[in-house]
C-alpha cells in the first residue's frame, strides 16, 4: 500500500502546507510547472518525489524531468504528463501513447481545474490535481491525496489550500 500525494501547476510557489499535507505520504508526485529548482528540491525533502516538466518549466527542470513518466507502483500502470486534456478530449500529442500503453491511472495537470474522471473506453481513472500555486485564473488552490492498494486506487481526498 502506498500513500501518494499530488499536485500541480505550482508555478515556483511553496506553501509550508505541502509538507503538512504531504508528510504521511510515502510519495509526492508533481504533475508539471513546477516553476523553479527550489520548489522541486523542497518536495523531494520531503518524500521521494515523481515530477514530470510543464510548459512554463525551464531548462534545468527539464533536464531534471522528462516530459512523460511511465512507471507501475503496487501493480497499477500509471501515465504522468502536464498537457494531457480529458477522456474523450485528449491531447493528441500524446494521445497515441496513452491508447497503446493503457495506464490504470492517469495524471495531467495544466488545466488549473480539480478534476477525476473515469475513463470507460480505456478502463482508466483520470485526475487533474488542479493548482497548487498561486499564479493562474483559478480561485482556490488544491492538492490531492490516494491511496493506491494493489490494484485499487482508493480514498482519494481533495485538500483545499485558503489563505487566511
Amino acid at each position: 500500500m502506498k500513500k501518494i500525494g499530488l499536485l500541480s501547476d505550482t508555478h515556483g510557489y511553496w506553501d509550508a502546507r505541502y509538507g503538512t499535507y504531504f508528510g504521511s505520504c510515502d510519495e509526492i508526485w508533481h504533475a508539471g510547472d513546477i516553476g523553479s529548482v527550489e520548489v522541486a528540491t523542497a518536495l523531494s525533502a520531503i518524500k521521494p518525489l515523481r515530477a514530470v516538466y510543464g510548459n512554463i518549466d525551464g531548462v534545468l527542470l527539464r533536464r531534471m524531468f522528462s516530459g512523460t513518466l511511465h512507471f507501475e507502483i503496487e501493480g497499477v500502470n500509471v501515465m504522468m504528463t502536464h498537457i494531457g486534456g480529458y477522456p474523450g478530449r485528449y491531447e493528441p500529442s500524446i494521445r497515441r501513447e496513452l491508447y497503446e500503453t493503457k495506464p490504470r491511472l492517469f495524471v495531467a495537470g495544466h488545466s488549473h481545474i480539480l478534476k477525476v474522471i473515469y475513463d470507460r473506453a480505456l478502463e482508466c481513472l483520470h485526475v487533474n490535481p488542479g493548482a497548487a500555486g498561486k499564479y493562474g485564473f483559478h480561485v482556490v488552490r488544491t492538492l490531492v491525496r490516494f491511496v493506491i492498494d494493489g490494484c485499487d486506487i482508493r480514498d482519494l481526498e481533495v485538500i483545499e489550500l485558503t489563505d487566511n
